[in-house]
């Protein structure tokens, strides 16, 4: 219907195979992004819970969403009416996943998430993380990656982002990040080996 949405967040990691959990119950959560999402969309009677979110979170609202429409040959998801599934690409997706922490996120779902994200694209994460919007997102990033420590991390260095200044206060009980200055449970607060150190 040529409505400018995509799947992204947890359930973009999820059909990319980075889910580290399934989720139990009668209904899944898609998580779909769009500039203009129809109003009756979420009014659909469907066996998933529709959660929409606009694509304010980046300045370039196309960064990093993998459009089979636009790149025909890419291989992405075909529906059986040869309609292909545009969804955020791994490196946006968890983007907009740590932009759900910590009201529609856990924290430790998301570092299991983190655990598997071993092959993200260095590039792609370096021109996210210019374009993302979000101070409390970029800093998160930047915690899970540390924690995690793949070998893209070492190709990104946080000096070279606006990560803003001060601290954030992001849950309650929590303790501030040495090194990031936010405020995450405890356990993400611990100075761990590799670049968090």
């Amino acid at each position: 219907m040529h409505y400018p949405v995509h799947i992204g967040g947890a359930t973009a990691l999820g059909l990319q195979g980075y889910a580290h959990y399934l989720s139990l119950g009668d209904k899944s959560t898609v998580w779909l992004y769009g500039a203009k999402i129809p109003n009756w969309l979420e009014k659909l009677p469907l066996n998933a819970d529709l959660r929409t979110r606009n694509v304010s979170l980046f300045s370039d609202p196309e960064l990093g969403v993998d459009d089979a429409r636009r790149n025909p040959d890419e291989t992405a998801s075909t529906l059986p009416w040869d309609w292909k599934l545009v969804m955020s690409s791994p490196e946006r997706a968890v983007f907009e996943a740590l932009d759900e922490l910590p009201d529609q996120e856990s924290f430790h779902t998301l570092d299991m998430t983190f655990e598997s994200l071993t092959t993200l694209r260095p590039r792609t994460l370096s021109a996210l993380l210019s374009s993302c919007k979000k101070i409390k997102v970029k800093r998160l990033f930047f915690v899970f990656a540390d924690r995690h420590d793949h070998a893209w991390r070492k190709r990104l260095d946080p000096k070279d982002f606006d990560l803003g200044s001060g601290d954030r206060a992001l849950v309650k009980g929590g303790k501030i990040h040495p090194r990031y200055r936010i405020m995450v449970p405890d356990e993400f607060a611990r100075k761990e080996r590799g670049h968090g150190a």
